[in-house]
């Protein structure tokens, strides 16, 4: 990590008082997110998936037949397109792939299951233009992590074919909210704190649902069958139990599962990929990880 990035990253979010309400929350999430512009030679389309609005993405060379399906992250209740616009479309020039970023709905405007009825319907669109399960991987931050892992479950309960494989950038995988890093990194943590946790979850998942259920929570998921699997957190998180909870999880489901931490990193931080070396060697490593389970599913 060059000297003094992720300082420079963690003085742009304290730049500004933390937003109150909903709508100021996603504003800032935007211009925190698109603060690097997308790279010039990628291209980019808007696509109506159904009802869900999606974005396809191509870098020079990409193989634009097979895909990342990308959830953003920001809690059910913000982040869009535009504020993962960089991340999404290095992740694709990293795997030398395309990419179709889905806009699912907010809460609390539209609570649990919305954004996992949306996710379901950017993997229907996706099978539906032809291309083969083995040629996607899904993949998502926080929340967007979450739905990941919600809709490769739902595929695997109804016996349909599942994707390559998982990406998930700091997974929030408990809205029980269970780790012990919710304290023990609390401190250190500029974006994620439990009473903001707790705001969230209240907004996504009303207090009358049973949290501990999987479709919330998939640390509480059975995992067998579930395909190979890259975590990516940082050791800087409060969120960083619920990565390493889930991929012990999964490991002792003997799912091939690869599980990184990266010191000093904060929540979600490949978002910052132009500005933050180790933001820029964490999506080599995806992409690399992605290339090798794209390659393995070659009939």
């Amino acid at each position: 990590m060059a000297e003094g990035e992720i300082e420079s990253i963690r003085a742009i979010l304290s730049s500004k008082p933390r937003p109150i309400g909903w709508e100021q929350r996603r504003q800032r999430l935007d211009e925190v997110g698109s603060i690097w512009p997308v790279a010039d030679d990628v291209e980019l389309r808007t696509v109506g998936c159904g009802d869900v609005a999606g974005e396809w993405s191509l870098s020079p060379g990409a193989d634009a037949t097979r895909v990342l399906l990308y959830f953003h992250g920001g809690g059910y209740c913000s982040g869009s397109i535009a504020s993962h616009r960089r991340l999404v479309t290095e992740a694709g020039r990293a795997a030398g792939i395309s990419t179709l970023a889905i806009a699912y709905r907010l809460a609390p405007e539209h609570p649990f299951p919305a954004a996992h009825d949306d996710a379901m319907i950017g993997w229907r669109y996706l099978r539906q233009q032809g291309i083969d399960a083995r040629n996607i991987v899904v993949g998502g931050d926080s929340a967007g992590g979450n739905l990941t892992i919600a809709l490769i479950n739902a595929l695997r309960e109804a016996n349909e074919d599942l994707p390559a494989c998982a990406w998930l950038i700091s997974p929030w995988t408990d809205l029980t909210m269970s780790g012990k890093t919710l304290e023990s990194k609390d401190h250190i943590d500029p974006i994620i704190h439990r009473g903001y946790l707790v705001e969230l979850a209240d907004a996504y998942a009303p207090t009358s649902l049973d949290r501990r259920n999987p479709l919330l929570s998939p640390l509480f998921s059975v995992l067998a069958g579930f395909p190979p699997t890259l975590i990516q957190v940082g050791s800087a998180e409060t969120l960083l139990s619920d990565s390493t909870r889930f991929a012990e999880a999964a490991a002792e489901a003997n799912v091939a599962t690869t599980l990184e931490v990266w010191p000093e990193m904060i929540h979600a931080w490949p978002l910052w990929n132009a500005g933050l070396t180790d933001a820029r060697l964490a999506l080599k490593s995806a992409g690399q990880f992605m290339k090798r389970r794209l390659l393995d599913r070659v009939p």
